[in-house]
């Protein structure tokens, strides 16, 4: 199975000086956990994720004036839709993370995330028995 089959293709992308807040309430609005930060002025594409934002909180930071530039991973790890779901687990064991963006010619298609694979992996759940 490829990570096209596993990835959600609905890609939310945030600007680099959105507050955490209105990153957090586009993340919680669309039930995902990261967000894809676009920020020409610093040469593409970053990721802010949940994790990410409970960081800067449990820090004491404001998320109303935080702003998600300061909170984005720049050093991205890749995907592409034609790596296989043992290739992009193997580089989230790696680098300890939990996304990966996709991109397809240079362009974000598609988010995969740790729950995505094991959704592929695992057998649909029964409904349980009725005693």
């Amino acid at each position: 199975m490829l990570v096209r089959d596993a990835m959600s293709t609905v890609v939310l992308t945030v600007g680099p000086a959105h507050t955490l807040r209105q990153a957090a309430a586009l993340m919680s609005a669309r039930h995902v956990g990261a967000a894809v930060v676009h920020d020409p002025d610093a040469g593409g594409v970053g990721i802010l994720t949940e994790r990410d934002i409970l960081n800067s909180v449990g820090l004491g930071q404001n998320p109303d004036t935080e702003r998600t530039h300061a909170h984005t991973t720049t050093d991205v790890v890749f995907a592409t839709p034609t790596w296989t779901l043992q290739e992009a687990a193997r580089a989230m064991t790696r680098g300890g993370f939990r996304h990966l963006v996709v991109l397809d010619r240079g362009e974000p298609v598609g988010i995969v995330s740790v729950r995505d694979i094991i959704r592929c992996w695992a057998p649909a759940r029964e409904p349980a028995p009725v005693l």
